[in-house]
């Protein structure tokens, strides 16, 4: 079974690189703390459905996006 705080992680690591964003920039964008975005990143953090939501919407996609298997891993 799939660690979904990993992949999770690993969705928002390569949006927001895509965008050309930095964690510390994700982090003013949600009103998060840039070492909260680090440890969802990570996979050490559970974030909430909200958290989530508020992520997607910051990075332009869905929150079904974020939690999607990619082709390549």
């Amino acid at each position: 079974m799939e660690n979904y705080r990993n992949l999770l992680g690993r969705n928002v690591r390569a949006r927001r690189e895509k965008l050309g964003l930095t964690q510390e920039q994700l982090g003013f964008e949600t009103g998060l703390d840039r070492t909260y975005i680090s440890g969802i990143e990570r996979g050490t953090r559970n974030p909430s459905l909200d958290v989530i939501v508020k992520i997607a919407s910051a990075l332009e996609t869905s929150p079904s996006g974020l939690l999607a298997k990619s082709d390549v891993e």
